[in-house]
Formats: C-alpha cells, structure tokens, sequence
C-alpha cells in the first residue's frame, strides 16, 4: 500500500515539474520573441527620419 502511495506520489510530482517546465519554457521563448521585436521596431524608428531627411 505505502509503496503504490509513494509511487503515485512520484508520478504527480513528475508530471508537476513537467508542466513547469514547459511553461517556464514558453516564457522564456515569448520574452526572447518580444525583444526581438521590439529592437526590430526600434531600429525601423531610428531609420525613419534619416530616410525621410534624404527624400
């Protein structure tokens, strides 16, 4: 009985630390997809006004 508790008890725990994984895993792949967008946008910004000075 104590060792299917404990192998139940495991398994819960695995699957808690998968899912956590995974998410910190997702936040980190979105905070990376931001930044890189946002220096795109900002280096398009400071772009902008040097194409418009030549025109």
């Amino acid at each position: 009985m104590e060792a299917t508790l404990q192998a139940q008890a495991f398994s819960v725990l695995a699957t808690i630390a998968l899912v956590l994984m995974v998410v910190v895993t997702g936040g980190v792949i979105y905070l990376t997809a931001a930044d890189w967008r946002d220096r795109r946008r900002r280096k398009n910004d400071q772009a902008a006004p040097k194409r418009r000075a030549k025109s």
